[in-house]
């Protein structure tokens, strides 16, 4: 018992999670999320404040980035767009991990009539991506932060759906899997205690993977103006708002593109970070 309990221990604790890719992603990924929670509490000034007299201002100790040709201050626009990006990846995440894992889970258990209801679903869904969800639920309920969630959650639903069915379908074949169904432990039990820690490092890398195409999926529903509303700051409306200052004021598109881009590298980083330190097969391949 104990050489195997040795052999299965390398994983998260190996020297394999201290991995350049890993660091840089989760630091950047830190950043943002410190940000985020900064701005929950504070901001440098008001985000949604007009002052039309220090209108395109350049970096200074009073505006960091400057200001907008609203007069707004960029940097404080930035944290809580930060904030607002991060609050609707979560729950669009969280939407797509609470529905989508237990009927992948249910299908691979079930199998027959009950996986492919679930499979052909999943198709269906597919077929409407985030934004033209938000579309049809803009045109039901109207836009906003809300809808976006709902609309980019629905999008991930059949993710993870079909990774956690596929996962499970080869956790089924496992030994320990015989083994607890040899102990008379149900279906269902085996699911919860057995599959899902075993295939929830998949559904962690894939989680850092969906984070950064909610935030994508976000600010490009917030450019369209079916995101977020104003006055709550958003790095898609910013880029939205100043595509017609692009070459009067081009800070005004820089730093909201780089803010978005360098959060999407942040998050791509940690889940290829995660993805060798977290992956058995890669593991054993570079031993």
């Amino acid at each position: 018992m104990a050489p195997e309990a040795q052999v299965a221990a390398p994983g998260l604790f190996s020297r394999r999670l201290i991995t350049p890719a890993l660091i840089a992603g989760a630091a950047i990924t830190a950043v943002f999320v410190l940000a985020g929670l900064i701005a929950l509490v504070w901001t440098p000034h008001d985000p949604a404040a007009i002052v039309i007299t220090s209108r395109l201002q350049g970096m200074s100790a009073t505006h960091w980035l400057g200001t907008d040709h609203f007069g707004r201050d960029i940097a404080s626009m930035l944290l809580k767009g930060t904030h607002n990006s991060v609050i609707v990846a979560l729950v669009a995440v969280g939407i797509g991990i609470g529905i989508g894992v237990p009927l992948g889970l249910l299908a691979a258990v079930r199998g027959g009539l009950v996986d492919a209801v679930i499979m052909r679903a999943n198709d269906i869904t597919f077929a409407f991506p985030a934004i033209l969800s938000a579309v049809m639920i803009t045109a039901i309920y109207g836009p906003g932060a809300v809808n976006a969630m709902i609309a980019i959650g629905i999008f991930n639903v059949p993710v993870f759906a079909r990774l956690a069915r596929g996962a499970a379908m080869v956790a089924w074949r496992r030994e320990y899997v015989l083994a607890a169904r040899a102990l008379g432990r149900s279906r269902i039990a085996i699911s919860i205690v057995h599959i899902l820690p075993n295939i929830a490092s998949v559904l962690i890398v894939q989680a850092t993977i969906q984070f950064a195409l909610a935030i994508l999926a976000e600010a490009g529903l917030s450019y369209v103006g079916l995101g977020t509303r104003p006055p709550t700051p958003s790095w898609g409306r910013m880029l939205a708002e100043a595509q017609t200052m692009v070459f009067l004021a081009p800070q005004l598109v820089l730093y909201p593109g780089l803010t978005i881009a360098f959060a999407v590298l942040g998050l791509n980083l940690l889940g290829d970070g995660l993805r060798d330190a977290l992956d058995p097969r890669l593991s054993r391949s570079l031993r």
